[in-house]
């Protein structure tokens, strides 16, 4: 049993004051009263306007203060500068929410800034919420609530929009229109001074009338925030996203910035799309069930063009044509004419039946290298569209295969399409437009896997690392440097387990032969100097030294170089190690740098020599897990040329992926580190050993969600991992991760009748996949599930499990408790309890409520001894509502 959501008035609001309302035609206020009256609203209205007794034939009000009811919303249509007087009257009136249309806030310079912050300061004052400024409202079809300042109305469906752009909304609503796409909710958000894209997702999640959502962004404020939203939303909904500003404007901007967004955007699950076209298309298949089984795409067309434009674009996407496995290229022989490609791009000819279709589709679709296929018709004179069509729809209810569809034209394809939409098969006009939703809907269940990740700040311990690595950098700290030199930073390295070549840093020529002599020939040589980032660019590294001659013009020569290069660097030395030099090696970049916005962002790219050549380089956010390192590396050319190549044997993989595990663990443990470079990390069959490094720590930290503040995205909370005995028995307790659902499942369905009826108020018997993902998919940084599993006969058993989540009110959890029938009156419920709470007040969370049924005494009694108050349920005369204040 859930409580309503704090912003539910807004988005459901049983009174609307439109503040400026007015009969001049083109005016916000006009406007907005004229659709609230034309779209059959509902709730009460109330105009208010000093100027008026009456607007558009409704009794006109002098202020918000006078009209002597309770208002849930006030739309205030009125300019910028009389705002700040307006809200403080909002506030004094007891109205909930306000939706500011005006602009000249923030984006007009400081005093707009100004502005807005007193607005804001006012507004919370007085308990009122801001929706915008310089927004266009909000749309609730539904509801026959359009509280927009736009002339395009919208229909009913379930498709939510947010948008940070008005315009954008008015042009997705054009769009719409004649496309007969309907929306649960339209939510313009502009420059979202207080509700934020965080709080609109979490009302979404629990949105009955939405089930896609559709979000338009520019910008986020904060990270940390729109990414647990974002997350906890798409575990739930298919979420599609469109992003405007992805390249830097007038230099302003860092040129990594929307990769980064990027990666983000894959972690949380979410597709990511480039037009608005893309948007809906995208929404449309995942509805319809599209769901490709991986990347390797076949194409069926009866045309060359066709078919050689969308293998162009599917290359253009890296999107791999399969390969036909044998015995499906001879059962194409026989259908189909001769010379035909015998590729994964199969041209059927001009001619081709709708038999022909048919059995070619059937053929294509039995082979296992074949993940996907795309049909293509162009309607040639002795093309039969529709007949084609009808076979393809047959075919496609006999297989499993995803089918999308690209049927050329206009009118004589037209009904065609629409047979193949009433069968539930994506269509397009234009081979570009199949192949990019291919791409989109791929990349969305690709990005799916890595969201249900769920890796830790450390490895598989928690214990203390050898090398205590926060103590060398606090050591650092406290002498007020920030640029490591090699050999700190391969200390550091070597406290998180990566494997590091020795160097010592020679400070004169005669002591660099003599390293050189106690370190072994042939050796390698670079200037070690705090304010070069690149050596070698600055003429500082020698490399593949043979004799201690060659040490003393090498340091001479280096020396001499940078100083001539880069006159202002200080130069400590240079440094000596050995020159690695593997018959297979690969040389690798490992690093990491930190995003403003997102924070530490990790990378990954071809190193050494191989640097220019493969140019390419992949982010991710930590924490990472071998699967997240694997798709990492799997995301770069240099990562895909990492298999055998003629006489050189490939590398295992795991021994990069251990690499950047390590690192994700280092960045999550010590949030001072600003910059990290390994370049390059070499690498063959027998190992990975860092060549060169160098770290950059910065002393600005905040504490901010504990030792983990610095991170967009929380990991697993290995700390909260222990073990009890009970009754004799090892009660192992930990959070629970997305490989739970079995255990969940089985716990829910072993339950007696009346434990599953206390526990969810409900006759349920098993719990629907939907809610056995909210359960075992959880956003660590809002909420906690703790279960308490045994071993039983080798196999792990689920015995209690105790859950909190942020209460849609936003200011305290709600909580749950179960405890598996054999293991009532133990004690296990009590211990289970106890360190939730201790969870949740050290999260900082104010409140925990929860709600009981009156007959579920035992409940009742321990939740007593726990200090919660037993009140009266406001909502249901069954059940109790039971609240705890939590303390520090």
């Amino acid at each position: 049993m859930r409580t309503q959501h704090y912003l539910h008035s807004l988005f459901s609001p049983r009174s609307i004051a439109i503040i400026g309302a007015s009969e001049r035609a083109q005016s916000v206020g006009a406007v907005i009263l004229g659709n609230l009256l034309a779209g059959g609203y509902k709730g009460r209205i109330f105009p208010v306007n000093p100027r008026h007794a009456a607007v558009l034939g409704q009794p006109c009000w002098p202020s918000i203060e006078e009209v002597g009811s309770r208002v849930d919303l006030a739309i205030i249509a009125t300019p910028a500068r009389s705002i700040p007087e307006i809200m403080a009257q909002c506030g004094r009136a007891g109205v909930r929410n306000a939706i500011i249309v005006a602009t000249g806030f923030s984006e007009t310079g400081n005093s707009g800034a100004v502005l807005e912050r007193k607005v804001r300061e006012i507004a919370r004052t007085g308990n009122v919420r801001i929706l915008g400024p310089n927004c266009i409202g909000i749309m609730r079809p539904d509801q026959k609530l359009n509280a927009a300042y736009t002339r395009i109305p919208a229909q009913a469906g379930e498709l939510a929009l947010v948008s940070q752009s008005g315009a954008m909304c008015s042009a997705v609503l054009d769009w719409a229109a004649s496309n007969q796409i309907g929306f649960s909710s339209l939510i313009s958000l502009g420059r979202s001074t207080d509700v934020d894209f965080g709080e609109i997702l979490d009302y979404l999640i629990y949105d009955d009338k939405t089930r896609h959502i559709l979000i338009y962004v520019e910008q986020i404020r904060n990270a940390r925030q729109f990414m647990s939203a974002l997350r906890s939303a798409a575990r739930v909904k298919p979420v599609i996203l469109l992003k405007g500003g992805r390249h830097p404007v007038d230099g302003e901007g860092s040129p990594t910035a929307d990769a980064v967004f990027d990666a983000a955007i894959r972690r949380a699950g979410v597709v990511r799309v480039q037009n608005v076209d893309q948007l809906f298309h995208a929404a449309k298949s995942l509805s319809s069930g599209f769901r490709p089984r991986g990347r390797q795409l076949a194409i069926l067309t009866n045309g060359g063009g066709p078919g050689v434009m969308a293998a162009d674009r599917a290359g253009d996407l890296g999107i791999p044509l399969a390969r036909l496995a044998s015995d499906t290229t001879e059962k194409l022989d026989r259908l189909l004419p001769r010379g035909w490609s015998h590729g994964g791009m199969i041209d059927i000819g001009g001619d081709a039946t709708p038999e022909r279709y048919r059995d070619a589709l059937l053929a294509v679709a039995g082979d296992p290298n074949v993940h996907s296929t795309l049909v293509l018709m162009a309607p040639h004179a002795m093309a039969e569209p529709l007949a084609v069509a009808e076979a393809i729809a047959e075919a496609a209810g006999k297989t499993t295969q995803t089918i999308c569809c690209c049927w050329m034209g206009g009118g004589q394809v037209a009904a065609a399409r629409q047979l193949l939409e009433n069968a539930r098969l994506p269509v397009f006009p234009t081979p570009d437009t199949a192949i990019e939703l291919f791409h989109n809907i791929a990349k969305y269940y690709r990005n799916q896997k890595l969201l249900v990740q769920t890796p830790g700040p450390a490895g598989k311990t928690t214990a203390p690392r050898p090398g205590n690595p926060r103590l060398l950098i606090e050591t650092l700290l406290a002498e007020r440097r920030s640029v490591l030199s090699v050999m700190e930073s391969k200390a550091v390295l070597s406290a998180f387990g990566i494997a590091v070549s020795q160097t010592v840093v020679a400070h004169t020529p005669t002591e660099a032969i003599f390293i050189a002599q106690q370190l072994g020939f042939p050796v390698a040589m670079k200037i070690d100097s705090p304010d070069l980032a690149q050596k070698s660019e600055a003429g500082g590294v020698r490399l593949n030294i043979a004799s201690t001659e060659s040490v003393l013009n090498a340091y001479q020569d280096i020396v001499g170089a940078v100083r001539q290069r880069q006159p202002e660097a200080r130069i400590n030395g240079v440094s000596i190690e050995p020159h690695l030099a593997r018959a297979n090696a690969r040389e690798i970049m490992v690093g990491t740098f930190r995003d403003p916005l997102f924070g530490p962002v990790i990378t990954f790219g071809a190193g050494g020599a191989d640097n220019d050549l493969f140019s390419d380089r992949a982010l991710a956010l930590p924490p990472l897990n071998a699967f997240l390192a694997r798709d990492l590396i799997e995301s770069t050319r240099i990562g895909q040329a990492l298999g055998q190549a003629g006489n050189t044997p490939a590398l295992e993989r795991t021994l990069i992926e251990k690499v950047l595990i390590a690192i994700s663990e280092l960045v999550c443990e010590l949030p001072w580190v600003r910059e990290l470079e390994i370049n390059p990390l070499i690498v063959d069959e027998n190992g990975a050993i860092a060549a060169d490094a160098r770290i950059v720590i910065d002393h600005a930290h905040s504490a901010e969600h504990g030792d983990f503040g610095h991170l967009a995205i929380c990991p697993y909370p290995s700390h909260l991992l222990q073990e009890w005995q009970i009754d004799g028995t090892s009660v192992f307790v930990r959070p629970v991760r997305p490989e739970d659902a079995p255990l969940e499942q089985a716990f829910v369905t072993s339950m007696s009748e009346e434990s599953r009826f206390f526990r969810f108020m409900d006759s349920i018997r098993e719990l629907p996949p939907t809610l056995l993902a909210r359960f075992t998919q959880i956003d660590y940084g809002r909420e906690m599930a703790l279960l308490a599993t045994i071993n039983d006969d080798g196999k792990e058993r689920l015995v209690g499990s105790a859950r909190y989540a942020l209460s849609p009110d936003g200011e305290a959890v709600e909580f749950a408790l179960a405890v598996a029938d054999d293991w009532q009156k133990c004690g296990l419920g009590r211990r289970l309890m106890a360190a939730l709470i201790d969870c949740a007040r050290q999260a900082g969370y104010r409140t925990m409520v929860g709600d009981v049924l009156s007959s579920n005494a035992k409940m009742l009694r321990l939740m007593e001894s726990f200090g919660f108050s037993i009140l009266p349920h406001p909502e249901d005369r069954s059940a109790k509502r039971i609240v705890k204040t939590l303390g520090g």
